[in-house]
């Protein structure tokens, strides 16, 4: 699987999925109108997620990294657009991510790994009514992720736990360390009081 994701038609294939997903994005409700506006958002968004991917503050050992607030944008995006367009716009995310730096060994790997580790950050889209809405979400978001990364490091990478850890801990533990760092700076920044009205006064405009 690693050398299709690498060759040509890997990447074609992934490129054609992309685009499905953001047609569906910009699919409304049940009138299933074209919302360009939605399409919008949802492209900026996964366009800033993926550069600000590659902004790696600390790098971990063994894959992961703690990065300038890349995991923000698609909560944003689930936060402002809804579950729904939250998880897909995160599934491209993780296919574009596929499509640059391919580390596939096995389907279940590169779906943990890729577009559902970054769909899961569209969970945000679930508590964008409550009360400090984008706060929530982005830990709803970031659990999803870490839960797929802890399942990937369990089943797929646990013979490279050190000694005195077995699978479940060194993986536990190894993902907590760079997906707590960002979260912790990130929730931070996003709980500034001009931050967080700036997000709340943009998802009030969006719903009028």
């Amino acid at each position: 699987m690693q050398a299709f994701f690498e060759s040509t038609t890997g990447k074609i294939a992934v490129i054609v999925v992309i685009a499905i997903l953001l047609l569906f994005i910009a699919m409304g409700g049940r009138e299933k109108k074209t919302d360009v506006r939605a399409l919008t958002i949802s492209a900026l968004m996964i366009a800033l997620a993926t550069v600000l991917g590659q902004i790696k503050i600390f790098s971990m050992p063994q894959g992961g990294s703690v990065t300038l607030f890349s995991i923000l944008p698609i909560v944003v995006c689930g936060y402002l657009l809804g579950t729904r367009r939250g998880v897909m716009a995160g599934f491209c995310v993780g296919l574009i991510n596929l499509i640059f730096g391919p580390y596939v060994i096995h389907p279940v790997q590169l779906l943990l790994d890729y577009p559902v580790a970054f769909g899961a950050l569209g969970l945000s889209g679930l508590t964008a009514n409550m009360k400090n809405g984008l706060t929530k979400g982005y830990i709803v978001g970031i659990i999803g992720r870490y839960i797929c990364a802890v399942l990937s490091g369990v089943i797929f990478f646990g013979e490279y736990a050190p000694e005195g850890f077995n699978a479940w801990t060194w993986s536990l533990w190894y993902n907590l360390t760079y997906l707590a760092a960002e979260g912790v700076i990130t929730l931070i920044v996003i709980n500034i009081p001009a931050v967080k009205n700036m997000f709340n006064s943009f998802r009030a405009q969006l719903a009028n």
